[in-house]
């Protein structure tokens, strides 16, 4: 077991500068898995598979959530500056090739690529900035991973239509080249860390056990109510193999020297596991809005699909000055309790007005709506992390970091999954002539009857009525959650460093 490492005890004067590369990463892999979705149809033009298209978010998500862990303590035992260059050339190679794709199978194939990079490019961020910065002083830091998630889901369907329009959909991949060098170069040569290796041996059988579990997981929630029925065999064997797998991988964690998720995070403070719960229910707030809520509007209200990306801007603005004024807050009073329990409430209770939108609602309406659960959603991602951070030794902090980013993409999976079941049957009876997923094209929807677009109209309504107004309620059980964390003192407040402190950090 690797001795415990102490918490940095002021941030580097220099931390903006060094953690510029690490957020410009951190962008592209969240640009990259946005841009896919308005370049898919002059990508399936191009290159045909429209029977596989789903495979090509599926390969890149599963490929995400199963290497991100794996990132992270690898990370732990071999330093997180050289883990984030690895998986930052890793996402590198994976763009080329994908943008050199000349068929659905390559495409696919190399998506995973990117996908094992995004995993540790996600990892590594957070993980970085609790190496170089104290608890106290890290929401200062974290409101700009914030603003990255943000611009990244508001900037990644306008860069894609942009892109793909005027110099085609290979760019969408090749941009990322000349930026992720940038981002590699200025990671090497700005990031200074103390070179960290540790003698224990990788923990493959955890590994191994962990990705066969999360592959089956997210799997099962992509074809469910999609592919497959929920009740299917194929869906019901997955989650079958899931649980037997999450059995397994626990109980290799237990006998592990050095495990990949170590269950000492979980089990050493009882903030990291209602964490891990209120991030999840954040990934799945976040990715189902992502999604149904410019649906909603350009189905029902009207909006223009050039500008979908623009739709999510009242929902994202608040996310970014919530997350930056909190972040401040926490720094300066090193209090935090307040703002899980703050934006869980504010999610609720914006997700259930949501729920309440008809096909007469205002776009103003809705829009005000959706600010609500953006100042939810930034009280709480960021923070929660900061206090999943500070309820875990430095010894486990990629380990512990990697683990929310995991919970959070398997929120996102499964909320889309179950999201989509409720959506598709409340529509899929209504609607003559659809396009996959029983969302008719603006063509088809034009060409209706008055009634029949009327019905349409209704049921689309009726459908985002059941999607938020399930996600409010995981919302109020995620504010419960909230009111049962501990107020536990921010370690690392500022002072001067002494001169015998420890010139040696895990990173």
């Amino acid at each position: 077991m690797s001795a415990s490492v102490p918490e940095p005890a002021v941030a580097p004067r220099n931390v903006r500068w060094a953690l510029l590369g690490v957020m410009l990463a951190m962008l592209l892999s969240m640009l990259d898995n946005m841009v896919v979705g308005t370049a898919m149809p002059t990508i399936v033009g191009d290159l045909g598979g429209l029977a596989h298209i789903a495979w090509v978010v599926t390969a890149y998500t599963l490929a995400t959530a199963a290497s991100t862990p794996v990132w992270g303590k690898f990370g732990d035992l071999y330093g997180r500056k050289h883990m984030y260059l690895a998986s930052v050339a890793v996402f590198v190679v994976g763009s080329a090739l994908t943008g050199a794709a000349h068929s659905m199978t390559q495409l696919i194939a190399f998506r995973v690529v990117q996908g094992l990079g995004a995993g540790g490019i996600g990892a590594g961020a957070f993980a970085l900035i609790a190496s170089l910065v104290p608890p106290r002083e890290r929401g200062r830091y974290q409101g700009m991973t914030a603003s990255v998630m943000a611009i990244g889901t508001v900037g990644g369907p306008l860069l894609g239509g942009f892109v793909t329009g005027h110099i085609g959909w290979r760019w969408a991949f090749y941009l990322n080249l000349p930026l992720g060098a940038v981002a590699f170069v200025w990671c090497l040569l700005m990031l200074h860390l103390p070179a960290h290796r540790s003698p224990a041996r990788v923990d493959w059988r955890g590994i191994t056990l962990m990705t066969a579990t999360i592959c089956a997981l997210v799997l099962a929630a992509t074809w469910a109510g999609s592919t497959y029925a929920w009740i299917s065999w194929q869906v019901l064997g997955l989650f079958a193999l899931a649980a037997m797998g999450t059995a397994a991988f626990i109980a290799s964690q237990q006998r592990a020297a050095e495990p990949v998720l170590p269950l000492r995070v979980f089990t050493g403070h009882r903030n990291f596991p209602l964490a891990s719960a209120l991030i999840l229910v954040a990934g799945v707030v976040m990715f189902g809005c992502a999604l149904y809520l410019p649906l909603f509007q350009q189905t029902v209200q009207g909006a223009s699909a050039a500008d979908s990306g623009l739709l999510l801007l009242p929902m994202m603005i608040p996310v970014v000055l919530v997350s930056q004024l909190g972040g401040r807050y926490m720094s300066a009073t090193g209090k935090y309790k307040i703002f899980p329990v703050v934006g869980a409430a504010c999610m609720a209770a914006g997700l259930l007005l949501l729920s309440s939108m008809d096909v007469n609602t205002s776009r103003t309406v809705t829009s005000c709506y959706m600010a609500l659960v953006g100042i939810g959603l930034g009280a709480q991602m960021q923070m929660v992390m900061t206090m999943a951070q500070n309820s875990v030794e430095m010894r486990d902090m990629g380990a512990a970091s990697a683990s929310m980013n995991l919970f959070r993409t398997i929120g996102g999976s499964l909320g889309v999954a179950v999201f989509g079941s409720l959506f598709t049957g409340a529509v899929t009876a209504h609607l003559p002539g659809t396009g996959s997923g029983g969302v008719p094209d603006a063509d088809t929807l034009a060409s209706l009857p008055a009634a029949a677009r009327d019905v349409y109209l209704h049921a689309v309504t009726r459908g985002t009525h059941q999607i938020f107004l399930t996600a409010a309620l995981l919302c109020a059980a995620a504010f419960v959650a909230a009111l049962c964390v501990k107020e536990v003192p921010l370690r690392g407040k500022p002072q001067p460093v002494r001169a015998d402190a420890p010139s040696k950090a895990a990173v």
